[in-house]
């Protein structure tokens, strides 16, 4: 078994934060968990357990900026995981899980200790989110998952976050410098920070959004796919995958050569049933 850590950098997050904690925590060991949050002003989540915490200064205010150092500091200390021993690290925020296939048949750690990991290894990007014509608002005391069954197929969220050795990640894990990419066929991140509209809509008003100059991104990457959502005609999930992935590999962004793309496709899968079973 490879030694794996994961590590985060969040601001103002309890509820995904524990949720975070209790997920990996629960697949690799919380003492492989690397916690830095954006801020003095923050306090450790309540959920820590034997996470490793760290409250360090706020990594600048406007969003580009801001992306820009929190990744480059994020880069670091995976750099320096590395030296310490782990074989892998996978960086991810708070509100994204990554997980593997049931049909593999494998846990994990198993599945990630059984590749063969060049450089860097990403998994197909679902934004899970509510159909605000069919679901109710998030009860947070209640597995995510199983309040919600529609996720858009989203090359935001196809990001090169478990990485073999020291790299330089760009904004929001979403490439790395230098490198191309490689979708993995049984790995998925499934993204939950579009699965309550009131919940993101408070975070939309919020100060610190307003503050960093994000309500226009924040508009047109997170609230539009609850839009979507709630409006396309969602497929089985099992029958897109495949294609997903190619035209993925296939096709990147003209401004970046080593990052996904969907060519603007709007994809709504209904989530298949076998991911139910996450405890997310």
């Amino acid at each position: 078994m490879k030694r794996i850590a994961v590590i985060t950098m969040a601001r103002n997050d309890e509820f995904f934060l524990n949720c975070w904690v209790k997920y990996y925590g629960g697949q690799f060991g919380e003492e492989n968990l690397y916690i830095y949050l954006d801020g003095l002003d923050q306090k450790p989540p309540q959920g820590a357990g034997r996470a490793n915490v760290h409250i360090v200064e706020k990594q600048g205010i406007k969003v580009v900026s801001a992306e820009k150092l929190r990744l480059n500091y994020l880069s670091d200390r995976a750099a320096e995981l590395f030296k310490i021993g782990y074989d892998l690290v996978i960086g991810c925020d708070s509100d994204e899980f990554l997980i593997v296939d049931s049909n593999t048949g494998k846990s994990l750690p198993e599945y990630l200790s059984s590749l063969k990991i060049k450089t860097s290894v990403s998994a197909l990007g679902l934004d899970v989110g509510q159909h605000l014509k069919e679901e109710f608002p998030l009860d947070k005391s209640k597995p995510i998952i199983q309040q919600r069954q529609y996720a858009l197929i989203n090359s935001r969220f196809t990001k090169t976050n478990i990485i073999a050795k020291p790299v330089r990640w760009g904004r929001g894990f979403h490439r790395v410098r230098g490198h191309n990419f490689h979708i993995d066929r049984n790995l998925y991140l499934l993204h939950f920070g579009n699965t309550d509209y009131e919940t993101l809509m408070a975070k939309y008003n919020s100060p610190d959004i307003i503050a960093r100059g994000e309500q226009a991104h924040f508009k047109r990457a997170r609230i539009s796919v609850i839009q979507s959502i709630s409006t396309k005609k969602s497929v089985d999930g099992d029958t897109l995958f495949g294609w997903a992935r190619i035209i993925q590999t296939t096709f990147r962004p003209f401004y970046a050569w080593n990052k996904p793309a969907m060519l603007g496709l709007r994809w709504v899968i209904k989530i298949p049933q076998r991911f139910k079973n996450i405890g997310i």
